[in-house]
């Protein structure tokens, strides 16, 4: 297994934290010098917070741990195309590389629906790479929601017995 891996199993190992509180799993790590010295996971819900995503817990974190808000010659790894408001976060922390495990199609901005890392007019560009682990992020996004929509469902058909247990007491 490369460092390269290495990293994004404990990205991984982020995002399976956030699955555990039934949150998105999404996992983020910050690395400086060969050491991680930011972490972060997936708590919207939880925190009940919309900025509760697992790049900005990591980016806060790094910046406290370096005493800058310049993350200059870190590497973030993170499971998921970072999303609009984590894509400007990451600019503007200064973060120069971001390796993705698997794409967002429908969120992403790092390429799949826009691409703020390259952002001509920005003065700061993020190198990138993909596609890291990307199959074991993608399949554990992919579990997520499905069983999501597999507890809908039940829950739907819950209710519907129970309307229709009512509709025959008044008959």
């Amino acid at each position: 297994m490369t460092q390269e891996e290495k990293y994004m199993r404990e990205a991984i190992r982020q995002a399976r934290k956030a699955e555990a509180l039934r949150e998105v799993p999404i996992g983020c790590i910050i690395v400086f010098d060969g050491k991680i010295i930011g972490r972060g996971y997936n708590r919207r819900t939880v925190d009940k917070n919309v900025l509760a995503h697992a790049e900005l817990t990591a980016i806060r974190k790094a910046c406290k741990k370096i005493g800058d808000w310049r993350l200059e010659g870190c590497t973030m790894y993170v499971t998921l195309e970072p999303c609009p408001m984590c894509a400007g976060a990451i600019v503007q922390a200064r973060i120069p590389r971001v390796v993705i495990g698997c794409m967002n199609p429908k969120a992403g901005c790092a390429g799949s629906v826009l691409d703020l890392f390259h952002e001509p007019g920005f003065n700061h560009q993020v190198e990138m790479e993909t596609g890291l682990l990307g199959e074991e992020c993608s399949q554990l996004l992919k579990k997520f929601f499905k069983e999501l929509r597999e507890e809908g469902r039940k829950k739907k058909q819950q209710r519907s017995g129970s309307s229709e247990e009512r509709e025959e007491k008044d008959a």
